[in-house]
């Protein structure tokens, strides 16, 4: 698990003028093969159709779509997986829920919460919060290039950083250790999600 993951949001999306279906398509045609469907404020009626969309997108460039937070919601969609945060359902439980050939991600927000997911039955982290961003207001606790490297060095799962990463920092997020880079507003806000896309990922080499 590396490369490009593309995290969404519907009000960044609008602001530069597109649809979260639009920008999903985008970036998947230029070969992004992770998507989160992140959407706090929606109805679960409105949350599952617009899943069905994106599931409908992502099969097929052949890449992945995972929920975040509403295990409910991936298995009505048939997602690809789950993402939580610390204050989620217990991914254990979740793991009950969705079977074992689902994924499952877990943010990782400090060093302090890896020991208690060491050989838990998880598949990717989310190392989060590498600098300021505005999609993200709980900053408090930034990670910067240290606090990341200090996460990978202490976990064999692959990694996925997020917070901040655009394209004048996400060479340095590789080097630091991390698997794979996921943004938002890079690729939601952007004029041209599939020009955006198509930098990013060659900067990151995949």
């Amino acid at each position: 698990m590396s490369g490009l993951y593309l995290v969404t949001d519907s009000e960044v999306a609008q602001s530069a003028g597109h649809t979260l279906p639009f920008v999903v398509e985008e970036a998947c045609r230029a070969g992004v093969k992770w998507v989160q469907l992140r959407e706090k404020a929606l109805s679960t009626r409105a949350f599952v159709a617009l899943g069905v969309e994106l599931k409908r997108i992502t099969q097929a460039h052949s890449a992945r779509l995972i929920v975040n937070d509403r295990t409910d919601v991936a298995l009505a969609i048939d997602a690809d997986g789950v993402h939580v945060g610390q204050d989620d359902m217990p991914y254990p439980l979740v793991r009950s829920l969705i079977g074992p050939d689902k994924i499952i991600g877990l943010s990782i927000n400090n060093l302090s919460e890896l020991p208690a997911a060491a050989g838990k039955d998880l598949d990717y982290f989310g190392i989060a919060t590498i600098f300021p961003t505005g999609t993200k207001q709980d900053t408090s606790s930034l990670l910067g290039l240290e606090g990341l490297r200090a996460i990978c060095n202490q976990t064999s799962l692959p990694t996925f950083a997020i917070g901040g990463i655009k394209a004048s920092n996400i060479q340095d997020v590789i080097r630091a250790g991390a698997s794979g880079v996921a943004v938002v507003s890079a690729i939601c806000g952007h004029p041209s999600p599939y020009e955006a896309t198509r930098e990013l990922i060659q900067l990151i080499g995949t």
